[in-house]
């Protein structure tokens, strides 16, 4: 599984970071992804994340 975070529709907030830190961190007033592919136990984190970010910026690859 891969996260995908599109940096025009980041927004910034935060959330992704605060919801799931093993996956997702902030690089100045934008959100990255910090692993190539999520752990098996950071998945439901990650999942959470995406269904969470108010701008839809976050995606899920399987």
């Amino acid at each position: 599984m891969k996260a995908i975070v599109d940096q025009e529709a980041c927004t910034g907030c935060g959330l992704c970071e605060q919801t799931c830190p093993e996956v997702f961190e902030m690089d100045g007033d934008k959100a990255k992804v910090m692993v190539e592919f999520v752990p098996d136990g950071s998945r439901d984190c990650a999942v959470q994340a995406a269904d969470e970010c108010p701008a839809s910026a976050i995606s899920i690859e399987e």
